[in-house]
């Protein structure tokens, strides 16, 4: 069983934080851009593009790491 020191423990839970606060920025960025593009939207109508963005992510289709797209969770050989 792999056990991890508190210091670490803390460390990993900072970068887990900070990946959380860094989506939170990016989905806030995207939802003031797609506001600016259609000025016109409802707010119902900004959080559905933002959904949609999120789950096509135009030039991130099959994710955003290099290489090819495998099954997950991967099974043992």
């Amino acid at each position: 069983m792999y056990r991890v020191n508190a210091d670490r423990a803390n460390e990993l839970a900072e970068r887990l934080r900070l990946a959380f606060d860094l989506f939170a920025a990016g989905e806030a960025l995207m939802r003031q851009n797609l506001k600016r593009r259609f000025p016109g939207a409802s707010a119902e109508e900004i959080e559905a593009r933002l959904a949609a963005w999120l789950s096509e992510r135009p030039g991130a289709e099959l994710g955003d790491a290099v290489g090819r797209p495998s099954r997950w969770p991967r099974h043992p050989a």
